[in-house]
């Protein structure tokens, strides 16, 4: 199996408002960037999107070191909220589960993959995970202009 490794970041401007998401894929030598935005949506989306869209550039199941700074989405995988939405019928314990379409998705590519998730600080001295947000916070920009 391949050892990929994904950095990950989102951003919005108003929280609804225009947003963005980066990605960074490393696998030996090679090195990918992507990103992506939407006109109106919330940053938990973005950040979101910016996972599933990492993980569905890989064109084969691998062991995905997995980096982001949304406590968001390193809780609800590595603290087992993830699991425990799915199992309530992608409800919380106290109601409503925003996001459910993007868990499930992200449910679904968690399974084809290993992925290990690490939390690291943003806008902090992380190159990658600082280029990531440059990444989405261009593509932020792009509706914030129209």
């Amino acid at each position: 199996m391949k050892k990929v490794t994904a950095y990950t970041d989102g951003a919005c401007s108003g929280n609804p408002g225009p947003g963005g998401w980066g990605a960074i894929l490393l696998f030996g030598e090679a090195f990918r960037e992507l990103s992506g935005g939407e006109p109106e949506t919330t940053n938990n989306r973005m950040e979101l999107k910016g996972v599933i869209s990492a993980l569905k550039a890989l064109k084969e199941p691998c062991e995905v070191a997995l980096f982001t700074d949304s406590r968001y989405i390193a809780d609800a995988i590595n603290a087992g909220w993830l699991r425990s939405w799915k199992q309530k019928g992608w409800k919380r314990k106290d109601g409503e589960l925003k996001n459910t379409d993007l868990w499930m998705e992200l449910d679904i590519l968690l399974a084809e993959h290993i992925v290990t998730v690490t939390w690291v600080r943003g806008h902090s001295d992380n190159e990658l995970n600082n280029r990531c947000d440059e990444l989405a916070a261009a593509e932020r920009d792009k509706f914030s202009a129209v």
